[in-house]
């Protein structure tokens, strides 16, 4: 099954990393969306299938927790695999996230930490390409 993706950061170099790693990780990818921030990437939910988000935090207009609430009030929305990429070091705020349901991954990261979320989200093993 291929996987309709959305990265939503405000740094577009970020936003390559993510998308190359999942690239190396060999994952079945449909279509890739890009946002620069929270309001962008429900804009783009509403438009598009949405398989799995991967958000960052700190980011302007609307941060990511703002927009991880607005899609976990949304029932269309409320069960979609939800990755947080972010340097935020507050635990409080990351249990909170987890607490949403999202799954997180700290910056920097190899990889394989997209590998690897990927694979518990779908149950899929995938062999990083070199």
């Amino acid at each position: 099954m291929a996987l309709n993706i959305l990265v939503v950061d405000d740094s577009s170099v970020v936003r390559s990393v993510i998308l190359k790693s999942l690239r190396l990780a060999d994952c079945d990818l449909g279509t890739l969306h890009e946002a620069t921030n929270g309001q962008e990437g429900l804009e783009v939910m509403a438009q598009h299938w949405i398989d799995v988000a991967f958000v960052d935090i700190n980011m302007p207009l609307m941060d990511g927790e703002e927009m991880i609430r607005h899609i976990r009030q949304n029932p269309v929305w409320a069960d979609l695999p939800i990755v947080v990429v972010s340097t935020e070091g507050s635990e409080t705020r990351v249990e909170r996230l987890k607490q949403m349901g999202a799954r997180f991954i700290h910056k920097p990261f190899p990889p394989e930490a997209i590998r690897r979320v990927v694979q518990e989200i779908t149950g899929a093993k995938h062999e990083l390409n070199a």
